[in-house]
């Protein structure tokens, strides 16, 4: 029996029926496309996703934006007048800002809701890394935690959930600047994937490269181990991401399973939603796990 709401955004990249399921109210994010809104709707909609693939086949360019002050405020107070303290666990600040609206929105509400408590967390984390961290969470509210004891879970591992993962197609992050033009178009004529994770404040940090999909599986695989807490011996969970290209997720696992026999329960391999999908394109594949502590990136 939870002793407060849990609530979160639609970038945790997990299944709708998952936050059906655990009773987990979400805000939806959006895109647009030619001056039309579509919703981050996490497949609600079982066709979305591949209308979303559709428009960029057809070479259409989605923009997404943040989460503003009135769409936290009417989130928020939509939880409050259920009787019960909330906690919001937003995406992470290495990926949108939206999070100081989050904080400014409870701010507003708590003077108007003084007799109810509205915590804002911001995760540091990204798409089913931060599913990982709420899901987490979820677990701990479910066997009746604290709001406390969870804040405490949430600030003792949202930087130790690793979003390790490699891409097959640069033009969208080259047309989100985390690859140069030169280097997406030569990486494109040779091959060439690179290999990105967050660091410790949740940005995307392509670090490294290889040529070719089975090089950069391997890579993954082996950077899992050097983090994942007990290395190979590793017991917690571990998901897999990929955006419309389930069939690397699928070898990706296979992997992962040969190297990581005591992971806890089954990998789960997830959807990248609308949003991140938005600046990743197709054919990114990602691993999330927890380890040791992402490390910080000099400025």
């Amino acid at each position: 029996m939870r002793n407060f709401i849990l609530s979160c955004e639609s970038t945790i990249d997990l299944p709708y029926s998952y936050v059906v399921e655990h009773d987990l109210p979400v805000l939806f994010y959006s895109y647009i496309v030619d001056e039309k809104v579509y919703p981050d709707d996490m497949g609600k909609d079982p066709h979305s996703l591949e209308h979303f693939y559709g428009l960029l086949d057809a070479g259409k360019l989605p923009s997404t934006s943040q989460l503003n002050i009135g769409e936290y405020t009417d989130f928020f107070e939509e939880q409050l007048k259920k009787g019960q303290d909330v906690l919001h666990i937003a995406f992470g600040s290495g990926m949108t800002q939206s999070v100081n609206n989050a904080f400014l929105a409870a701010e507003i509400l708590r003077e108007q809701y003084p007799d109810r408590r509205l915590e804002v967390f911001d995760s540091t984390c990204s798409s089913s890394g931060y599913g990982l961290l709420v899901d987490g969470a979820r677990e701990l509210a479910d066997q009746g935690k604290s709001i406390d004891d969870v804040l405490a879970y949430l600030a003792a591992n949202c930087r130790h959930v690793h979003h390790q993962f490699f891409s097959t197609d640069l033009k969208y992050f080259k047309r989100s600047g985390r690859v140069s033009g030169a280097a997406a178009t030569i990486g494109t004529i040779l091959n060439i994937c690179p290999i990105m994770h967050l660091d410790y404040d949740g940005r995307i940090i392509a670090y490294g490269k290889v040529r070719g999909k089975k090089n950069a599986l391997r890579e993954t695989v082996e950077t899992m181990a050097k983090h994942a807490a007990d290395g190979t011996d590793y017991s917690g969970k571990c998901w897999i991401c990929h955006s419309n290209c389930r069939a690397d997720a699928e070898e990706l696992k296979k992997e992962i399973q040969a190297s990581f026999p005591h992971i806890n329960g089954e990998i789960l391999i997830n959807n990248i939603g609308t949003i991140i999908a938005a600046h990743s394109g197709p054919g990114t594949v990602a691993a999330f796990f927890f380890g040791d502590e992402r490390e910080k990136t000099v400025q």
